[in-house]
């Protein structure tokens, strides 16, 4: 079991938080695309605000601890732990509301390779107590832009969680999916399931453009989120997200592994 003190003590240890792996620089280039509309880095959010770089500074001080200190250009992102901790409470306490209301619920991740396993620890643990774990457009294509063009994408599930895997990449299942921001996916899964006649999920939980994605279209969505990345914290500042939890998403997968058993531990949800 995993009690506050010490996943606090394995959030600090494993860099998902305090000093993180994110660079400043990053986050600073992040925070001037935003400002500028730029839809790669808004991944799904429309914001109903005006949001300047000193403001998205301001507002990611608030919400992960990070220096809000424009002259401050360089170096590693600090994330609070506390307030790691508070998220994550809340995070929980919106599965445990999931799981007692038995409504149907929604995975996907921009981060397979990172955050499979710990979507993939919660999925199982939701459908155990009676929810349902959507998967619709299971095996649909999509196209989305990305650094080198526009590329085709395959939706596909792993254990409830979607992801994408670039279509034709290999045999199908065996490359680990694609890093992804874009909403794209999240749009045709939900477009998918209304096409169906549902069930639509109550809880949609995930990152970038899953949790961005879902939320702007008015369903409830959770997810976690690192500091370069102000796309969730601007959607739950305006509440289109109901909860984003600061850590460092780019660790090693076993990194996560305690987070799992901390949030169904709190959701009540721990076999």
């Amino acid at each position: 079991m995993w009690d506050t003190g010490a996943l606090r003590t394995h959030l600090l240890t494993a860099g998902l938080a305090g000093a993180v792996g994110t660079c400043r620089e990053d986050s600073l280039r992040r925070y001037r695309l935003f400002a500028a509309g730029d839809p790669r880095v808004l991944i799904g959010i429309d914001p109903r605000g005006t949001w300047g770089v000193r403001d998205l500074l301001v507002l990611m001080a608030e919400r992960c601890g990070v220096s809000a200190d424009p002259g401050h250009t360089s170096g590693r992102d600090v994330i609070d732990p506390e307030r790691t901790l508070a998220a994550l409470d809340a995070f929980a306490e919106r599965v445990r509301e999931a799981a007692a209301q038995g409504v149907p619920v929604l995975f996907g991740t921009g981060h397979p390779q990172r955050l499979l396993g710990f979507y993939a620890g919660l999925a199982d643990a939701l459908s155990a107590a009676g929810c349902e774990v959507l998967t619709p457009a299971q095996g649909h294509c999509v196209d989305i832009l990305t650094r080198f063009g526009l590329r085709t994408f395959r939706l596909d599930y792993v254990r409830g969680v979607a992801l994408v895997r670039e279509a034709g990449a290999g045999r199908p299942g065996r490359e680990p999916g694609a890093h992804s921001h874009s909403p794209l996916p999240v749009r045709l899964a939900l477009a998918a399931a209304a096409a169906a006649g549902g069930p639509l999920p109550g809880l949609v939980i995930g990152d970038h453009g899953w949790v961005c994605g879902a939320g702007q279209l008015g369903f409830e969505a959770i997810g976690l989120a690192d500091t370069d990345d102000p796309a969730p914290f601007v959607g739950e500042a305006e509440g289109a997200v109901s909860v984003v939890v600061p850590l460092d998403d780019g660790a090693r997968s076993r990194c996560y592994r305690p987070l799992t058993r901390y949030v169904l531990k709190r959701a009540c949800l721990s076999q």
